[in-house]
């Protein structure tokens, strides 16, 4: 059985892939359903029929990429918003908004609570997304835990054990955000396209999430403490690349 630094390590490299796909990049995705990494992963992962659509290896990239524009980029009847603002189900206390699709008081934002949540994780830190256009984008909520799942490999192999304790609360506090992409998967199964691939990658995530946060035994009053108390020393912040500075 591999070790925890392992095992860390290789849900770092997962989390990059995720976010690499999530934020857009149709031709890595393309290459993972090739060349069977992504299929090999869902194996492992509770998400039931979506590990068929990560078999099919002969989609192209402009085929996905029309399919990934019609959910995450383009307001239409598939378009599910990528960002966890957008499916609040209630408004932030002080969101206000001036566009004509919003009304006051209802719920569905931009940079709402869940954006201000994530904006201090990575103040807190010193982290920078490069996915994602906001910081509650799931490609940017996800390159984050990929960085803080870097720095705990690192800090397992060097026996750090006060910084792995900050970095998994602070890794809790994270997964606690992703609640949402519950419904993201669900809005998407219901108008997905024939290929199904980027529903597969959004369970995948999700599978991924719901593991991470099994493994941390993420509890309700973990996952409510102020993230202030997790801050990591500045000796063990990573960059956002997810290397330690």
């Amino acid at each position: 059985m591999p070790d925890s630094a392992t095992m860390a390590a290789a849900r770092a490299d997962l989390y990059e892939l995720l976010a690499t796909i999530l934020d857009g990049d149709m031709k890595t995705l393309a290459t993972a359903l090739r060349n069977g990494s992504l299929a090999s992963v869902g194996e492992t992962m509770p998400i039931g029929r979506a590990r068929d659509a990560l078999d099919r290896d002969k989609i192209p990239p402009e085929t996905l990429s029309r399919s990934y524009d019609n959910y995450f980029v383009i307001p239409g009847e598939r378009y599910v918003p990528p960002i966890a603002s957008a499916h609040r189900g209630a408004p932030s206390e002080s969101f206000e908004s001036d566009s004509p699709f919003h009304d006051e008081g209802s719920a569905g934002e931009l940079l709402g609570d869940p954006a201000v949540t994530m904006s201090l994780l990575y103040e807190q830190v010193g982290f920078q997304p490069s996915c994602g256009d906001f910081p509650d984008h799931v490609a940017a909520q996800i390159e984050f835990l990929a960085a803080m799942s870097r720095v705990e490999a690192r800090r397992i192999e060097t026996g750090d054990a006060d910084i792995i304790d900050r970095v998994q609360a602070i890794e809790a506090r994270t997964l606690s955000q992703l609640g949402w992409l519950d419904t993201v998967h669900d809005k998407m199964a219901t108008v997905d396209e024939s290929d199904e691939v980027l529903t597969a990658v959004v369970a995948l995530a999700r599978g991924t999430a719901a593991q991470h946060s099994e493994d941390l035994a993420v509890d309700e009053e973990l996952t409510r403490e102020d993230s202030r108390s997790a801050a990591v020393p500045t000796g063990a912040r990573p960059t956002s690349n997810g290397a330690d500075r």
